[in-house]
């Protein structure tokens, strides 16, 4: 039996009378963590739920895909109901998922129950840019960073500095030629034998490490622009340790040194960006956002320059189904729908999504 959602129609005939009300479900699953979130544009962020699958895949050291899209397909459907459950209602005005980038498999298991979804409660659906969602979360706090601003989006798949003039109106000024810093978390942990997430375990032994017994490179800053390459400061790490002891305090002091060197690095990239752009707020978003020397030293930045700094709250740094469900908000009244086909985009620049009012 199809269930039908009457308020999908009104939602049509309330944008077209220009009046926003929309509930809508969002569902990320672009990589290892499922979320699900119900965002309401009277009455902000209902309900949020996230699983997360870091027992499946700390032994491997790193995300294994078809773990991931397996553990999606056990874990969101129940999530959805519980998320729907706490909101209040058994269905949404609109329903939006992530597209891309992430995953082929992961993506797919999301795109395809949200689709689904949205045909059987006969509502709106749109697919959205991780990274959009990312950019997008500080806009569910209370303190909001008002266009245009500058964005650093940090994650174990992205590093990249966004001149943001709008919604979907990005200039890419930076962005990583190899690893992204998250990634170059997780594998230098690896490496000293710290587990997974690498962000993390690696801040952790951090706090316990002697400052300067090790002096990291900060790569690419010694040359002019904005683009980051963090491959050779986890190779510098790997010869460091080569044929050493790794003993309790050799880990915390190598951690110590890599997290410094990476920070360093991000902090002089921001610097860089600030000053070319003179823009007088940054945005700060992705997994490694909630690093707190990352935003312990940017305050300080902050404070000696003048500019606002923005984050989202550290549960909507790593990935959320919140931060879908509000991207899809902004962009369904924006007059974004998808058809009834779907699709991933493993790969998909930012900079190919189109401006919204």
């Amino acid at each position: 039996m199809t269930v039908r959602a009457p308020a999908g129609a009104f939602l049509l005939v309330h944008l077209l009378e220009g009046v926003d009300f929309v509930r809508v479900l969002g569902i990320e699953t672009s990589c290892d963590d499922t979320g699900v979130a119900v965002y309401d544009d009277e009455r902000g962020l209902l309900a949020h739920k996230l699983a997360s699958q870091v027992e499946t895949h700390q032994p491997y050291g790193g995300v294994v895909p078809e773990l991931a899209a397996r553990d999606h397909i056990r874990l969101l459907m129940p999530l959805v109901g519980a998320v729907l459950d706490e909101a209040g209602g058994r269905y949404a005005d609109a329903v939006a998922y992530t597209a891309g980038p992430g995953l082929a498999g992961a993506l797919l298991v999301g795109v395809a129950l949200g689709r689904s979804l949205a045909f059987g409660w006969e509502v709106p659906a749109a697919g959205i840019h991780h990274m959009e969602g990312h950019l997008l979360a500080p806009m569910l706090e209370e303190d909001k960073p008002d266009f245009p601003f500058l964005a650093l989006l940090v994650s174990g798949g992205h590093s990249q500095l966004v001149d943001v003039h709008g919604v979907g109106r990005y200039q890419l000024l930076g962005t990583t030629r190899d690893d992204a810093v998250g990634e170059a978390f997780d594998k230098t942990a690896k490496l000293l034998g710290l587990g997974y997430p690498g962000g993390p375990a690696i801040a952790a032994a951090a706090q316990h490490g002697t400052p300067e017994r090790y002096r990291f490179p900060r790569p690419m800053t010694d040359r002019p622009g904005l683009d980051f390459s963090f491959s050779g400061l986890k190779t510098y790490a790997r010869n460091t340790v080569a044929g050493i002891e790794l003993d309790e305090r050799t880990i915390a002091d190598v951690a110590w040194a890599f997290q410094d060197a990476a920070i360093d690095t991000l902090v002089i990239k921001c610097t860089r960006a600030l000053e070319k752009t003179r823009r007088q707020r940054l945005v700060i978003a992705g997994g490694v956002g909630a690093n707190e020397e990352l935003r312990k030293r940017l305050a300080t930045l902050a404070t000696s320059r003048g500019f606002g700094l923005y984050y989202p709250r550290p549960a909507f740094c790593t990935d959320n189904g919140a931060m879908i469900a509000y991207a899809g908000w902004v962009r369904l009244a924006g007059g974004q729908r998808d058809g009834p086909g779907f699709s991933v985009r493993p790969r998909w620049p930012l900079t190919e999504l189109l401006p919204i009012d």
